[in-house]
């Protein structure tokens, strides 16, 4: 089989659909059925696997400056397809996967993986010329697409009846956890932590891009309930990209950290982010809607309990693992964190039960079941 990989994820800041387009193809390339893999990104083939960078380069400024801009997304959206079909010219005998949602003109069988709905069901947490970006271009993925994958069957439900797509062209692949997620010692995990002003086992901690779909509103009004000492004791800890439409996030954040309780990293260097799940307490997810998840599992397979909320793809990802209550219920919130915090027997069980379940998940196994998709693409079955 030949195929062809869009690598254009795999860029700062390397989020969840970067990881999973990085381990993905770090595992195809090993594949022996894959007889010719192509990278591709932009417009152009690239000569091996790009490396996200821990800063952002001078284009992904100007990127952001150009989402922005109205004439200059739509300018964008008519000509790179055009751009995009003439580099791919001449490789019909490829397959084609975007794990980003977008499927350019291509004259061969193509598969593009949807990782949520979101620029359709909470088109109002994305900055509205990006919303209409997506929703034109994806639109336009579903009428090119022989097949769709996604990473969670609640997202694969919501896409067959959405937008009435045949539920059997569409194929569920769950993520996983990548290997430097696992437990680790308090000696190993000092330096790093001192430097963030941590310590081990002494914070709770929250993951994510700080906007509103996260409800990290929400998250803060559970965590004020709680006992002041409690609070102290184990301050809540967020991390992520800085995000959109967070002004009212960021106020409530720096209150909760001049009362000495809460406090935002910033978003952290890849390198530190595992150690930061491993070192915490607890991890809080409370997030309204995801395609996946993949931070909850992260958490798991670092050995740290879990909250989180049971919405969407949560519940599947967190299994029986994970304390789990509705997303804006504060005061379940509230009790189940405090219990997170406190219950030691639980703490001891969640622990063990979050490794077993997250071992469960692997790139290795995504890659094989994305490879069987290939394969059903390719045989027309």
């Amino acid at each position: 089989m030949k195929l062809i990989l869009s690598v254009e994820p795999v860029r700062f800041p390397l989020t969840g659909i970067g990881r999973y387009t990085y381990e993905l193809a770090l595992r195809l390339q090993k594949n022996p059925d894959i007889t010719d893999l192509q990278f591709f990104a932009g417009r152009r083939f690239l000569a091996g696997l790009p490396v996200a960078n821990d800063e952002s380069g001078s284009g992904y400024g100007l990127k952001r400056a150009v989402q922005k801009n109205f004439l200059a997304v739509e300018a964008y959206r008519l000509l790179m397809p055009l751009l995009r079909k003439q580099a791919l010219k001449g490789h019909s005998d490829f397959l084609y996967h975007s794990p980003n949602y977008y499927l350019p003109p291509f004259a061969g069988p193509s598969v593009a993986t949807f990782h949520d709905l979101s620029p359709f069901t909470w088109e109002h947490c994305h900055a509205p010329q990006l919303a209409r970006y997506l929703q034109k271009e994806l639109k336009t993925t579903l009428l090119r697409a022989d097949a769709l994958i996604t990473d969670s069957d609640y997202t694969r439900r919501e896409l067959a009846a959405y937008f009435g797509w045949p539920i059997e062209r569409i194929h569920t692949v769950p993520l996983a956890s990548s290997a430097e997620f696992h437990p680790r010692s308090p000696l190993v995990l000092r330096e790093v932590l001192e430097r963030h002003g941590l310590q081990f086992g002494g914070y709770s901690l929250f993951v994510g891009t700080i906007e509103p779909r996260k409800n990290i509103e929400t998250l803060l009004d559970s965590y004020a309930r709680l006992p002041l000492a409690l609070r102290v004791r184990w301050p809540l800890i967020l991390t992520g990209y800085h995000g959109w439409q967070n002004d009212a996030i960021h106020q409530r954040m720096e209150s909760a950290k001049r009362e000495g309780w809460a406090h935002y990293l910033g978003f952290v260097p890849s390198d530190d982010l595992p150690l930061l799940f491993a070192g915490a307490r607890l991890f809080v997810f409370p997030s309204l809607y995801e395609g996946f998840g993949l931070p909850v599992l992260e958490a798991m397979s670092s050995g740290i309990p879990v909250v989180c909320s049971n919405s969407s793809s949560l519940p599947e990802v967190a299994g029986k693992a994970a304390l789990m209550c509705e997303p804006t219920d504060v005061e379940a919130l509230t009790a189940l964190i405090q219990r997170g915090l406190e219950d030691e027997s639980w703490r001891a069980s969640a622990m063990e039960q979050g490794l077993l379940h997250a071992a469960s998940f692997s790139w290795e196994r995504c890659a094989m079941e994305t490879l069987h998709v290939y394969k059903t693409v390719v045989s027309g079955s």
